[in-house]
């Protein structure tokens, strides 16, 4: 199964894309969708984050939701397209932390799904099948949070 997650809402443009880091917002955002996968009973195996800090930031928030999952950076979840079956190939369950259009996209070659993920917002799907597309507001209710 893999898990594609968009960071969090983050700050507006700076000099600097890449640092650009979460608001108070998008902080909660990353809480309530490591919160909904632990409600789930997601069993992950790992987490591949884009290095560019605002997805960083929001896997380290979700991860803490989810016991004994550590994120580890992918350069190719940074920009533009990658092969999320040959980044998580061998490792079982899998949470990618990223970026649009990036993730729409990557459904889209997979699934064939027309799919757009909002900030914070999380799909759900194996290689040719889109199980859920989950908004923010989806998953505070998974959260069981107000």
């Amino acid at each position: 199964m893999l898990y594609l997650l968009r960071h969090g809402d983050a700050e507006h443009e700076t000099a600097d894309d890449a640092a650009r880091r979460l608001t108070p917002k998008g902080e909660a955002q990353a809480r309530l969708a490591g919160a909904a996968l632990a409600a789930l009973g997601a069993k992950l195996d790992a987490c591949l984050t884009s290095p560019k800090v605002r997805a960083a930031e929001t896997a380290r928030l979700a991860c803490e939701s989810l016991p004994g999952l550590e994120p580890e950076v992918a350069a190719e979840l940074a920009a533009g397209a990658f092969d999320a079956l040959a980044l998580s190939s061998g490792r079982g369950d899998v949470l990618l932390v990223g970026h649009e259009p990036d993730f729409s996209e990557e459904i889209a070659r997979l699934t064939g799904a027309s799919a757009k993920l909002r900030k914070g917002g999380l799909a759900i799907l194996e290689p040719s099948t889109l199980h859920a597309l989950l908004r923010p507001k989806d998953l505070r209710l998974i959260a069981g949070s107000d």
